[in-house]
């Protein structure tokens, strides 16, 4: 039945979805964290202003695997797929909050933006975790490095693009116009989305479920605690909480350094917002596609846990090389050298860490809350090295900063699977 429609059944349709959904994340995060973060730091916003409002858009990633992981779990039958009918729901829902930055006025305030954003990441955290549940039961093992390299590249190309796009919009005409580009660019990628089907004999839109709920009672109380149970069990041994750490430890540390790098390129050394924004765009796509295809290729042959380790002792090197130029007083006059150091090897380094977190995760009826957590860690380390950057920028040097996250990584490697 229906043998011909897009389903995930087959390799390249897996392939099409899981980009499509991270080019759209992409764009998103284009606009979000990089561009409108550099408007209003170019506007004159302070490193704790624009690390709050990194915080609120990043909050709903930290609370997804209590939001949402149980749901998709626990999701009843449906005619659409029981995790494609959250993907579409969500995908829904998260337009209609980019259309709310069209209800803010002409000259809206970075705070009222940061809200309507947070409820973006509301809507758009539970695709998240639909999708990464659809890419955990249908993708073979041993295409788990070449989807991860996909998703990246999907996720990094949006991000480029949207960043050097939106900047420019920024710049020339303002929140408002670029809130509506934003609008317009990714309603197509969410309805063309929306079209590849968990089997073949799913239906394409439909309201009804394939079985009638069940009634709340003291059975779902049972099964309730039941789920929790084996997801705390899941969680109990070294690897998983050494893993749960890195996760948390490498977006702490890449935060740290990269919000009040970007705020003082502008504030102090005079960059340009649109051309640190341009710059940012083009670091980010170098790493995420030419790279992370390499590294795709490079996880299925020789396994996510040794690429992952030899990723970490990069990001040291590239890191604790930054730190020696800023030492020097290059920080200026080396800005570029610094940010492709500081951006694209960690950008490298999602590539390896997707398949080790989806393998440690993905057996079991509770998997896609498994992988969230994993995932709410590393977005949890971002908004706490966010929140944190403006004080530690204004505390400690950033020679430091540099060496003391090149010091981390070490770490993380020391501790990171080797198989």
């Amino acid at each position: 039945m229906r043998q011909g429609a897009p389903s995930l059944q087959r390799s390249r349709w897996r392939f099409c979805l899981f980009t499509l959904l991270y080019l759209y994340q992409g764009l998103v995060a284009g606009f979000a964290l990089t561009a409108l973060a550099n408007h209003f730091a170019a506007a004159g916003a302070s490193t704790a202003e624009v690390g709050r409002h990194l915080a609120v858009v990043g909050l709903p990633w930290v609370l997804q695997p209590l939001l949402w992981g149980p749901l998709v779990d626990r999701a009843a039958p449906h005619r659409m797929g029981p995790r494609r009918a959250w993907l579409v729901l969500s995908l829904l829902g998260a337009q209609a909050s980019l259309a709310g930055l069209l209800l803010l006025g002409a000259r809206p305030s970075l705070a009222a933006v940061s809200i309507v954003l947070g409820l973006h990441s509301l809507a758009a955290s539970l695709a998240d975790t639909a999708t990464d549940r659809l890419i955990a039961g249908s993708v073979p093992a041993d295409e788990l490095g070449r989807t991860s390299a996909a998703t990246r590249a999907g996720f990094v190309t949006g991000s480029a693009a949207g960043t050097a796009l939106f900047a420019w919009i920024l710049a020339a005409d303002g929140v408002p116009a670029a809130s509506g580009a934003l609008l317009a660019l990714t309603t197509p990628l969410a309805l063309a989305a929306s079209l590849v089907r968990e089997a073949p004999e799913d239906a394409l839109v439909s309201f009804r479920w394939r079985t009638a709920p069940r009634a709340p009672g003291r059975g779902r109380v049972l099964d309730t605690i039941a789920f929790a149970r084996r997801l705390l069990a899941a969680f109990r041994t070294r690897d998983a909480a050494l893993l749960l750490a890195l996760c948390f430890a490498v977006d702490l540390g890449l935060a740290l350094f990269q919000v009040p790098f970007a705020v003082a390129l502008v504030q102090v050394h005079g960059w340009d917002a649109g051309a640190l924004s341009r710059l940012q765009a083009a670091l980010a796509l170098l790493g995420g596609t030419l790279g992370a295809a390499g590294i795709g290729a490079a996880v299925d042959r020789i396994g996510p846990g040794r690429a992952l380790r030899a990723l970490l002792l990069a990001c040291a090197a590239a890191f604790g090389a930054a730190g020696l130029l800023i030492a020097a007083g290059l920080e200026a006059a080396m800005g570029p050298v610094i940010l492709g150091l500081a951006s694209v090897v960690p950008a490298l380094l999602y590539v390896a860490l997707l398949p080790t977190v989806l393998l440690a995760s993905r057996a079991g009826r509770a998997s896609a809350t498994q992988f969230q957590i994993y995932m709410a860690a590393m977005n949890l380390g971002d908004v706490a090295g966010a929140a944190l950057a403006g004080p530690l920028a204004a505390a400690v040097a950033p020679t430091l900063v540099a060496l003391g996250v090149a010091g981390l990584f070490l770490v993380c490697a020391r501790a990171a699977p080797g198989r």
